[in-house]
């Protein structure tokens, strides 16, 4: 194991495929890989820090920016702290977690901008609908949503978390409407409800021709077949328990809105072409494991390293 703990732009720089694998990329996806590889070396320029005392100076590289940058987002999350300490409510929160199930892998893959629009959509509007129903809530919400695509293995896992005030207001908007006390919306409602919208919203999709569909489901019977598939299934929605207070919320939120599919500190070793990490398995009570993948030596761009 190397003496010091490797960084997600060591693996870019040292392992990135230049050939095969990066021909398959988006010029998007191409670009975050060279914008964390570049962050914080000469590639990207610097500016000159000189102590107002004792002359002493220090040269420093400048940051990518990039949102998906794990050195960058660390910046951006104090900024944001900051901003949006004003916007919380003096209430119980709640974190609404709505996942799609794995068989959308591949129409989400070579639909992305439609399907996850799709998906914010059906989200939102469920959200709203059940907590307008007097038999529920019976009261106008405001919410966050943040779409993660990954889960802990890296492995493609879309999902939307929404951290919701635990009440709304009235109809005329007159008064607060508290939920009852730990418990927000029940989750097999907003579990069917989605479904049926999000299924609903793929079928006048598939009709307008805004989807692109694989050779599999081209044929209409394997594309009813699927969506049959879909409408038996159980869709996973999970209602966290409320946090403690607004100061809590944020910290929370800003774990979500800046998050980054991989942080530095969760790699563990770069050697002899593969790279370790840790991960928590939710489905084993949250334990942190090790998973160690291979890795491929990089023939192309030189300009970062």
């Amino acid at each position: 194991m190397s003496p010091q703990r490797p960084e997600v732009a060591d693996v870019i720089r040292d392992y990135a495929d230049g050939g095969r694998t990066l021909d398959r990329l988006s010029g998007e996806e191409r670009r975050v890989l060279r914008d964390l590889a570049c962050c914080r070396t000469a590639a990207l320029g610097g500016h000159k820090r000189v102590c107002d005392r004792c002359a002493h100076e220090q040269i420093a590289y400048n940051s990518c920016r990039n949102r998906h940058c794990p050195k960058c987002q660390a910046m951006a999350r104090r900024s944001w702290l900051a901003a949006r300490a004003a916007d919380l409510l003096e209430v119980g929160y709640f974190h609404v977690i709505f996942t799609l199930p794995h068989e959308f892998s591949s129409l989400a893959r070579h639909n992305r901008r439609v399907v996850y629009g799709l998906f914010f959509r059906a989200v939102s509007r469920t959200l709203l609908q059940v907590a307008r129903d007097p038999k529920h809530l019976g009261a106008q919400i405001g919410f966050l949503a943040v779409l993660h695509t990954w889960g802990q293995r890296l492995d493609h896992h879309p999902h939307i978390h929404c951290v919701v005030p635990g009440g709304g207001l009235s109809a005329d908007g007159t008064q607060w409407i508290p939920c009852r006390p730990g418990f927000f919306l029940p989750v097999k409602v907003l579990s069917r409800l989605v479904r049926g919208k999000m299924l609903a919203y793929l079928r006048q999709a598939a009709q307008n021709h805004s989807l692109r569909r694989e050779p599999r489901l081209a044929d209409p019977i394997a594309w009813q077949r699927l969506l049959h598939q879909l409408a038996q299934k159980e869709w996973v929605v999970y209602a966290k328990p409320p946090f403690g207070g607004p100061r809590q919320v944020l910290k929370y939120l800003a774990r979500y809105t800046h998050r980054v599919a991989i942080s530095n500190a969760r790699l563990l070793a770069l050697q002899d072409g593969r790279v370790s990490f840790r991960w928590k398995d939710y489905a084993d009570r949250g334990r942190q494991k090790t998973m160690t993948l291979e890795a491929r030596r990089s023939c192309a761009d030189s300009s970062c390293t």
